[in-house]
């Protein structure tokens, strides 16, 4: 169960990704995304390249290349018209027939039971199509041949699966059994690496002199990042989203975190370290790239890359709070169905 959620966001998330599969960390990822050499981006007060802004990276992009496409990293203009033409069919069949989505996909998991229920998201506003989305021609968000997180080393093989023989049978114990995702304490998507999301997608950053701060909307964190360069907090000191400080090289913001715990974003990885690249490609447009690396946990670095678009409005809060009703709802379910089953 602890991984229901980062197995969630393999079918789901959307984007692209550098070439990870046979670069190392030090690399820079290829990108796909046109970066428009002559344009010169707005400054900060203090010189900086001006980030600030209302962002979403929506996609409809998976996370990993469906084995359909092996070895195909991007589609064609034509497949990629294509495939916006079927998603506006699948939006307005919901619209028009009013049955919203397949109940199989109203978790939001590709293929999951009937029972395991969710609202119709375009009922609510919340469809990928109803929000602007971040186009991108790429097959996955995880670039190079591949197209997958790469394999899982033996040791993490041992790690997780003696984390999960522990687990089994005590999923619903308590909160403290639950994912950091039903607990509304973190959510992998929020970064780092900053991932789409299935709805709420959205994300806004300032800047001040030293320090570049990003919030994404679902699940309500901000990042505070200093942008001096300066070292690293203590190692022994662990942090939901890891400790972040940055850089300039020239119009890039290059973030390197490490210091994560081992739940979140990746459950089970213990010596997690990302690295970001935000580049200001265009006035709508900001290149978003990140290479994920972990020795103990997969058999080489894995990158990401996915356009970021900017949007009018605000962001609102994304209200959810561990004292959630789906938290204490499952829980409740969970007695009753012991209770249930002790009459039998």
């Amino acid at each position: 169960m602890r991984n229901l959620i980062f197995t969630s966001m393999v079918t789901l998330l959307l984007a692209t990704v550098p070439a990870a599969g046979q670069t190392t960390a030090a690399q820079k990822p290829k990108t796909a995304a046109a970066v428009n050499r002559t344009w010169t981006p707005p400054r900060t007060p203090d010189g900086q390249p001006d980030l600030q802004g209302v962002w979403t990276n929506n996609s409809v992009t998976p996370l990993e290349r469906p084995k359909g496409l092996a070895g195909k990293e991007f589609y064609s203009e034509a497949e990629l018209a294509d495939i916006q033409k079927q998603q506006r069919e699948r939006l307005n069949r919901d619209y028009d027939e009013g049955e919203g989505e397949p109940p199989a996909n109203h978790s939001g998991v590709e293929g999951a039971p009937l029972e395991n229920v969710h609202y119709d998201h375009a009922q609510f506003g919340l469809d990928w199509l109803q929000s602007t989305v971040a186009w991108n021609r790429r097959t996955s968000l995880i670039v190079g041949p591949e197209g997958t997180i790469p394999p899982l080393t033996p040791e993490a093989r041992k790690r997780l699966s003696e984390i999960a023989a522990k687990d089994k049978g005590h999923e619903f114990d308590g909160p403290e059994n639950r994912p950091l995702a039903a607990r509304c304490i973190a959510r992998p998507t929020a970064g780092p690496p900053l991932l789409p999301t299935r709805y709420n997608s959205n994300l806004q950053i300032v800047q001040g002199s030293g320090y570049v701060a990003i919030e994404t909307e679902e699940i309500h964190d901000a990042r505070i990042i200093p942008s001096d360069g300066r070292a690293h907090i203590r190692k022994n000191i662990r942090q939901w989203m890891g400790d972040s400080v940055g850089h300039w090289e020239g119009n890039t913001l290059v973030i390197d975190t490490t210091n994560f715990t081992d739940q979140s974003p990746f459950p089970g990885a213990q010596n997690l370290h990302v690295t970001e690249r935000l580049t200001r490609a265009d006035e709508d447009t900001i290149l978003y790239q990140f290479t994920v690396e972990d020795p103990g946990m997969w058999t080489r670095p894995w990158s990401g890359e996915v356009p970021i678009k900017k949007i009018s409005g605000q962001i609102y809060e994304y209200a959810c709070h561990e004292g959630n009703y789906g938290l204490a709802n499952t829980l409740r379910g969970a007695r009753v169905a012991e209770a249930e089953a002790a009459t039998k």
